[in-house]
């Protein structure tokens, strides 16, 4: 069995997402969105022990609360090679572990095709931006590059509240700090109402995981700061409905209220596999006019797409008009413009 830094090596040189080390399986790489074996020979639960127990070493972290609990989230570096996002688990009574490949650089925005109607919210200056997709969608990345640009253009405050810590962010124009849950700070709501006496002028939040959450995020977003927050959902009207359903019905109307108040704009992303081996971002984008502050405040979302759809001169493009556009500029195939569109039917026919 080779050693961890081989290992870690190897996916950083073949420019690998995802490392799965699972007792009974080889070690295997995630490339362009496929799980590869990078050799035939299968590790067993010890071995996968002194792994997990090395990535643990090199993160100068305990694996009490691992073992106790039987998962855990965090993040390392290894000097000269990339950061690491660990989630170690338990399964099948031996232990397991997924490790993310995160480049020091955050990469160039034009490489990885994230358009300028994206990176464009870096120019918002208050309210709440949402991103939404889900895990593996890219969320984190498009984040990192809209932060980069806000501290290369902007003389703010920058606060990210992270579990873990992805991208690290020197100070440029904006000062930026970093913090990450359970490390920096106990939990995301302690963090955030903490955050509020640390004048900010740009919060980014990992994730919206609690109503208690997700309401100060709103209270923040209303006293005039720019909210970048994450949600793991999968398009831009679902993503207001989990917001508005994870509230007791009794103060859902409260809630739409000031969520249509606050909201500037929903981007929701998805990766799609490209025409040469790689994967292409997609992305929905929902500007919060006038009409769809109304529909968020009169309960009716399911009519948002609509304006959505025909909101093209206002920057907005639903997913579908967004697969279309790439399979027009022959980024995707047409198997793949079918494959992932939200109503294929329509879209066989645009095609």
């Amino acid at each position: 069995m080779a050693d961890l830094m081989y290992y870690l090596q190897q996916a950083v040189e073949k420019h690998a997402s995802d490392i799965f080390i699972v007792a009974g399986a080889p070690v295997s790489f995630k490339l362009d969105g496929k799980v590869c074996h990078i050799s035939d020979q299968k590790v067993m639960p010890e071995e996968t022990l002194e792994l997990i127990t090395e990535i643990y070493g090199n993160a100068k972290r305990s694996m009490d609360a691992f073992l106790r609990n039987g998962d855990d989230d965090f993040s390392f570096a290894v000097p000269g090679m990339a950061r690491f996002r660990v989630n170690a688990y338990r399964q099948r009574g031996s232990l397991a572990v997924v490790v993310r490949v995160v480049s020091f650089n955050i990469p160039d925005w034009k490489s990885i095709h994230i358009p300028e109607r994206i990176m464009d919210l870096a120019n918002a200056g208050h309210g709440m931006i949402l991103m939404t997709g889900t895990a593996g969608s890219g969320k984190s990345t498009t984040q990192a590059c809209i932060i980069d640009r806000i501290n290369q253009t902007r003389d703010c405050h920058i606060i990210t509240l992270e579990d873990p810590i992805e991208f690290l962010h020197r100070n440029q124009r904006s000062i930026v700090s970093q913090r990450e849950i359970a490390v920096d700070t106990a939990d995301y709501l302690s963090a955030l109402r903490a955050c509020l006496r640390q004048a900010p002028d740009v919060i980014l939040l990992g994730e919206m995981r609690d109503p208690e959450t997700i309401r100060t995020t709103i209270t923040a977003a209303e006293t005039g700061h720019l909210i970048i927050a994450t949600l793991h959902t999968k398009g831009a009207v679902n993503a207001i409905d989990r917001i508005i359903d994870s509230f007791p019905s009794e103060h859902q109307a409260q809630i739409r209220m000031m969520l249509s108040t606050v909201l500037q704009t929903v981007v929701s992303q998805q990766m799609l596999p490209d025409q040469h081996g790689g994967m292409v971002p997609a992305f929905e984008v929902m500007h919060v006019n006038s009409a769809i502050r109304s529909l968020i405040r009169d309960n009716k979302s399911h009519q948002i797409n609509n304006v959505i759809a025909a909101g093209g001169k206002e920057g907005m493009i639903t997913m579908d008009q967004a697969i279309l556009e790439l399979y027009k500029n022959g980024a995707i195939t047409k198997d793949t413009a079918l494959d992932y569109a939200d109503a294929p039917d329509m879209m066989r026919r645009q095609l």
